[in-house]
């Protein structure tokens, strides 16, 4: 692994007021923030059961940052929602889903996600070597003309089957699909929790309309935050959230309902003001959110990961969701990728704002 200083060189500038911000608007001691008491204090009172709990133990406790709060989770579900040749042309090897098992093992991750065929492949060789995360629901891209929607892939039934210790699903918010798409969420992930499995939710918004003026609002700060909200209604134990890169969707599309305060009293334009608005909607961090790492664009991706990362450590979150910026480079690279973003949570340095 790198030295934490040689990896804020890669930010250059933006290094500086990344470090130096501190939130007002939302304190940090207004939040539940991730540590190593974390699933003791939060769940132990919950309605989760002892087993449900015992899954959640074991992502937690697995990996390079197993017992620090925070998670590292390779995802690598693109061969459903991009097409599988778009995905891994530039890395053959990831058609083999044991090469996906492989590079969540080396790079220390907590827990790998994938698809349900994917996982059922190797299941017995090393559904007892890392936390497996099923993906149950998916957005297919063969049908003509694309459309957006998830639909469910798999039961969990089968995922509890394989040795999987949790199940993942996407509700796209803000779709015409969304009301189907949250009753079946919400049943799953019921369910899972009565056979003694974690949830973890994809939680993003996805409409067309929610663009504006060049202005991408699916992103936007209080329509995540809203999204958030809703997704651990549906008793989701993780959030994945894309960051926020924007805010006043309500009131730039004109719709759901808004307040002032919530533009002035509890957020600010600064990046990391925008993502402790989305944890503040986890039941105030209760329930731990992590951020997408996002495309691979070459690069720069090592920097945006590691700006990524410390936007979301300083405002509360708990990791990173790393998946196309390491699967789509050498195998040597993708483990340093995610290693470096690892780096990030481990570090004293990088402080909760």
């Amino acid at each position: 692994m790198k030295n934490i200083s040689k990896l804020l060189e890669l930010l250059g500038d933006q290094s500086g007021d990344l470090l130096s911000h501190q939130c007002k608007a939302i304190p940090k001691e207004s939040l539940q923030l991730p540590g190593a008491s974390y699933l003791d204090d939060i769940f132990i009172p919950s309605n989760r059961s002892a087993q449900s709990i015992r899954s959640l133990n074991q992502i937690y406790r697995h990996g390079v940052l197993g017992g620090s709060g925070y998670l590292s989770i390779l995802p690598v579900d693109q061969g459903v929602e991009h097409t599988a040749g778009s995905s891994f042309s530039r890395n053959p090897i990831y058609f083999d889903p044991e090469n996906i098992i492989k590079l969540a093992i080396a790079s220390g991750c907590n827990a790998v996600a994938s698809t349900m065929g994917a996982m059922a492949m190797v299941s017995r060789k090393y559904a007892h070597k890392i936390p497996f995360i099923v993906k149950i629901n998916h957005n297919e891209l063969l049908t003509y003309p694309n459309k957006y929607d998830q639909i469910m892939f798999a039961s969990v039934r089968d995922a509890w089957n394989i040795g999987a210790v949790a199940i993942g699903a996407t509700v796209f918010f803000g779709s015409p699909e969304s009301d189907r798409q949250i009753i079946e969420v919400a049943n799953a992930f019921e369910e899972a929790h009565n056979l003694g499995m974690a949830t973890v939710l994809w939680c993003y918004s996805r409409n067309p309309a929610f663009i504006k003026n060049g202005v991408d609002y699916n992103t936007a700060a209080d329509i995540t935050g809203q999204a958030n909200y809703l997704g651990v209604t549906i008793q989701a134990d993780i959030i994945k959230q894309k960051l926020p890169e924007c805010n006043g969707g309500f009131t730039a599309i004109a719709f759901a309902k808004s307040n002032p305060d919530m533009y002035s009293e509890l957020c600010t334009d600064h990046p990391i003001d925008r993502c402790r608005y989305q944890v503040l909607n986890c039941f105030s961090g209760r329930i731990n959110m992590l951020n997408s790492g996002g495309e691979s664009k070459g690069a720069t991706d090592m920097a945006q990961a590691l700006r990524t990362a410390i936007i979301n450590k300083r405002a509360g979150g708990a990791g990173i969701i790393m998946g196309r910026k390491s699967f789509e480079r050498p195998f040597k690279e993708g483990v340093e990728l995610i290693q470096a973003v690892q780096e990030i949570y481990l570090s004293e340095e990088i402080t909760i704002a």
